[in-house]
């Protein structure tokens, strides 16, 4: 864990001074327990926002076509696991399962890549697959600023600020349950993504 803590630390860094990080809403930050963190996905600072903010590990999703020199070494140690994004990734769902189960928190983000435009996007349905099998706490959060320090179309990030809304609980509990298959996944995803979409950052 030491590759972990280091990384950890300068993230921290560089979120403080470089983005102006401000968190909302910490007291539904799970520290321990399994629990699926999701959030809106703007800009590659979104991880190192995330992870920087708990103060407890958390685990990662990157792209399988990632893991190549010396981020085959560097990625597993900072607690990274490998998604084919473009087929189904049973073996890749089953390892955020696994981890969910033995009582870690994963980050995930429920549009599958970055907004092009900063506006949220339609989630997709794996994650709802995943909230159907692991049977743990659903905490949403939501990234303002991210986009402006570095959009998709930006060579280099630039400074500004950032605040990370963490809310309660999704609740599912207005999903049908003759819900199955896709069509349930589907609804969970949805319903993850409106509870994003509604985080504000007015409470201080």
């Amino acid at each position: 864990m030491i590759v972990y803590w280091t990384i950890h630390a300068l993230c921290r860094v560089f979120c403080m001074v470089f983005c102006r990080l401000r968190v909302v809403g910490r007291e539904h930050m799970p520290e321990s327990g399994g629990a699926l963190l999701v959030s809106n996905h703007v800009s590659f600072l979104d991880p190192p926002i995330v992870g920087s903010a708990f103060r407890e590990p958390i685990h990662f999703l990157a792209r399988k076509s990632l893991f190549k020199g010396f981020f085959i070494w560097l990625l597993p140690r900072i607690q990274v696991m490998p998604l084919d994004r473009g087929k189904p990734d049973m073996a890749g769902l089953k390892r955020v399962l696994a981890k969910l189960k033995d009582n870690q928190r994963v980050l995930l983000f429920p549009e599958g890549t970055r907004s092009p435009d900063g506006a949220p996007q339609p989630a997709e349905a794996g994650v709802g697959f995943i909230i159907a099998k692991a049977s743990v706490p659903v905490v949403p959060m939501r990234i303002f600023g991210a986009f402006e320090c570095y959009p998709r179309s930006a060579k280099f990030p630039k400074p500004g600020k950032v605040t990370l809304v963490v809310g309660p609980p999704v609740d599912f509990s207005s999903i049908p349950p003759d819900l199955s298959g896709r069509d349930l996944y589907q609804a969970y995803a949805d319903a993850v993504m409106r509870a994003i979409t509604a985080l504000r950052t007015e409470r201080s």
